[in-house]
């Protein structure tokens, strides 16, 4: 993958996981209480919020519901957020 492919997919990666850092906050929620809610591990939640973990669909789907979220309004967050 070159450079600039791979500096775009982790931009979109933090974007992702700025998004779902603010929504769960602005829930009062911790990474566990989402984790246990989407059945996944505190860790595993950590990892996204920081860009770390490149999730499925299926897996951000859980995270959606467990964020009382619709997907959609995740990924348009993610597509306008900005640093």
């Amino acid at each position: 993958m070159r450079k600039n492919q791979q500096h775009r997919k982790q931009e979109a990666l933090i974007s992702l996981g700025a998004v779902l850092r603010h929504r769960r906050i602005e829930l009062a929620l911790t990474q566990d209480e989402v984790g246990k809610a989407a059945g996944l591990h505190r860790t595993y939640v950590t990892d996204v919020e920081n860009g770390l973990r490149n999730v499925s669909f299926l897996t951000l789907k859980r995270i959606a519901t467990a964020l009382q979220c619709p997907l959609s309004l995740i990924i348009g967050d993610t597509e306008n957020h900005k640093e």
